[in-house]
């Protein structure tokens, strides 16, 4: 059975004195209130279809952010018949435009998460949004990467710090060109090993900055000073805008598990297949302390999946 996949955000800003209002559009083919959404588009990834749609309903720009959970329900088919739909819905934090009515969207209101919950038109919305409440809209976002395909370890016979991405890996690095700016990165780090910087390296290049090379996130030198490891993470945690960290499978696992275990973040099976991503998303730190792991979001790989 063919299933129809879509993705929308809950669109938020924030108001002069730290009021926050989330976005809903109303559609005069339903006249109902809902959250931002539509079907993916051949080829497009949940969040790509997030951002554009973000766009074209409501005229803003958007930075994704945490998922939010997933709905599903049917929809009318041809006939007597239906089909099942999902939503992937994610936090997305708006930045310029100006909406304009069109025949999908006629009317856009800014209304603060409690006031949205008893507007919109269906529960699953509503519950969407108590999601986004549940947690601080302004959290940080570190993107952490393991390096795309590199092929058998044991087909390469020069140094295996040297081993490059092969042709299915430049497929990915190019995908995660494409997904990671939708997060905002401005930063961008990486284990040195040729496949773990080759892997971010189009993402740094489309920024005008270089990769920064961290020898701590680097398999070898983790496992002999993975506490060592952990507080330079941190350290790139706490400071400034949206990372991206590059490194190995071998790092990633137990880098996400030693920062959930220390700030009580209930995770299920902590895995990193190559060119995934986990996002994080972190508290911002209070009067001089650390930033804390909020939420954990895996993003199995950067392409798109074959519609079913």
């Amino acid at each position: 059975m063919s299933r129809i996949r879509a993705a929308g955000t809950v669109l938020w800003r924030q108001r002069p004195g730290g009021v926050v209002e989330v976005a809903l559009v109303h559609r005069p083919r339903y006249d109902d209130w809902s959250l931002p959404k539509g079907k993916l588009d051949a080829g497009e990834t949940s969040a790509a279809a997030a951002t554009r749609e973000a766009r074209e309903e409501t005229g803003f720009r958007a930075i994704l952010g945490r998922k939010l959970g997933q709905v599903s329900y049917s929809v009318p088919a041809s006939g007597t018949h239906s089909l099942p739909k999902t939503v992937q819905y994610f936090s997305a934090r708006a930045l310029e435009g100006t909406f304009r009515p069109n025949d999908e969207v006629d009317e856009l209101c800014w209304i603060e998460p409690d006031r949205a919950r008893a507007r919109v038109s269906y529960p699953h919305d509503s519950d969407i949004i108590a999601e986004f409440a549940a947690q601080p809209a302004d959290s940080r976002t570190v993107l952490l990467v393991r390096h795309a395909k590199a092929g058998k370890r044991q087909d390469w016979s020069g140094d295996d710090d040297l081993r490059p991405l092969s042709a299915a890996g430049m497929e990915q690095a190019a995908a995660l060109r494409t997904l990671l700016p939708l997060f905002g990165p401005d930063k961008v780090f990486s284990a040195p090993r040729l496949r773990c910087v080759q892997t971010v390296q189009g993402v740094a290049e489309d920024l005008g900055i270089t990769v920064q090379t961290e020898p701590l996130l680097a398999e070898d030198s983790y496992w002999k000073d993975s506490r060592g490891a952990l507080g330079r993470l941190q350290e790139i945690v706490d400071g400034s805008g949206t990372p991206v960290v590059c490194s190995q499978g071998g790092v990633i696992p137990d880098l996400v598990t030693g920062l959930a275990e220390r700030d009580d973040v209930s995770m299920g099976r902590i895995i990193a297949k190559k060119a995934s991503v986990w996002v994080l998303s972190f508290l911002p730190a209070q009067r001089g302390g650390q930033e804390r792991l909020i939420a954990a979001d895996y993003i199995p790989s950067p392409l798109a999946v074959p519609a079913s």
